[in-house]
């Protein structure tokens, strides 16, 4: 198999440091310290890939959109489309039209839906498959693997592809908190169980379930509530208007940080805290898509709760975790307890 590997370098880098997204924010991000996420991911990606079929034929962008983390782990990559200096769209579509050229079997991105749009246009006249290592803060398409590993275990075993949609949303409006997906393209993809669904955006009720956790609150306990319209409804029911789409952090009656980014949130931990989430509609996700502010060092600070409409639930197999840290992922595996109600709860696998 010939596989063509192209990287977003700066893809994923807004959404530790609170800017939902790259999309024209790169000075801004790297201003306040935000550290590329995507190259980590893709050795992920590469280093099982190498454990499974080291022999692989491979193609690959030039620096630094992926040639030198083949060569890490001991791929010897034909290398194209060389960047001329901080990479742009234009870098890509060019790194997938050489890889048309060279017929390759499959073209793996790295990056979120922007570059999944990318790919997929200049795909658009071709029958190669593409398949997504998610490295972006927003990961709607449903052109992704689950994870680095499991996008390497698509490659050397899927035997089938179908046409999955790759949706984008403005990231603006996102910061706004309006979240409108639009269909970009259809593409090609490689089918097995590791591959993702598209995003759910539908809803459920769920005032009891937030009456339940606002009647437990415990004023000398940190709250760190997540994104999402679910754990929007606990906000507001604890009396407070918090970020649609950014993590909030309350502590006894006080709002103690609004939409923060990483280093936000951990000043404002105390001795007892809990960080309140919500899974993805149609993907499980509770950590790794959309939330990257909780990340591990702000996880293992933290007990976890994690709450869902029974109509979110019913349309979920499992529960997921993606943290960048392969560790704590393991450590989060296994049956949760999810709150569906003012009492009730419902047994979940997260794996």
């Amino acid at each position: 198999m010939h596989i063509g590997l192209v990287v977003n370098p700066i893809a994923g880098m807004g959404g530790r440091v609170g800017l939902k997204g790259t999309d024209g924010k790169v000075d801004e991000a790297r201003a306040r310290g935000a550290a590329p996420r995507a190259p980590e991911r893709t050795r992920r990606m590469l280093s099982r890939l190498a454990d499974h079929q080291p022999d692989l034929e491979f193609s690959a962008a030039g620096e630094p959109m992926g040639a030198s983390l083949a060569r890490e782990v001991g791929f010897d990559p034909t290398v194209v489309a060389e960047p001329a200096g901080e990479t742009t769209v234009a870098d890509t579509r060019a790194a997938v039209a050489a890889f048309i050229d060279l017929d390759v079997d499959l073209v793996v991105f790295v990056g979120g839906d922007g570059t999944a749009a990318d790919v997929a246009d200049a795909l658009e006249d071709s029958q190669i498959p593409m398949l997504g290592v998610p490295a972006g803060v927003k990961v709607y398409s449903a052109v992704f693997a689950v994870s680095p590993e499991d996008a390497a275990n698509v490659i050397v075993s899927f035997e089938r592809t179908e046409r999955r949609e790759v949706m984008d949303i403005d990231e603006d409006d996102y910061r706004e908190g309006e979240v409108t997906p639009k269909l970009r393209a259809v593409a090609w993809v490689p089918v097995t169980d590791e591959l993702q669904s598209s995003k759910q955006l539908g809803g459920g009720t769920v005032e009891a379930l937030a009456e339940g956790i606002a009647e437990g609150v415990n004023p000398d306990r940190t709250y760190v509530l997540g994104p999402g319209s679910t754990v929007g409804t606990i906000k507001a029911v604890l009396g407070f208007e918090g970020s649609p789409i950014g993590v909030d952090v309350w502590r006894d009656g006080i709002l103690l940080v609004r939409d923060g980014s990483e280093g936000e949130i951990l000043d404002a931990l105390g001795e007892d805290n809990v960080i309140v989430v919500s899974p993805i509609g149609g993907q499980g996700f509770v950590f790794g898509r959309g939330n990257p502010q909780l990340s591990p060092a702000v996880i293992r600070r933290c007990s976890v709760e994690i709450v869902a409409s029974r109509a979110k639930l019913d349309g979920l197999s499992v529960l997921r975790a993606d943290t960048d840290d392969p560790e704590l992922d393991a450590e989060l595996r296994g049956w949760r307890k999810v709150r569906v109600g003012r009492f009730e709860r419902r047994m979940m696998k997260l794996v």
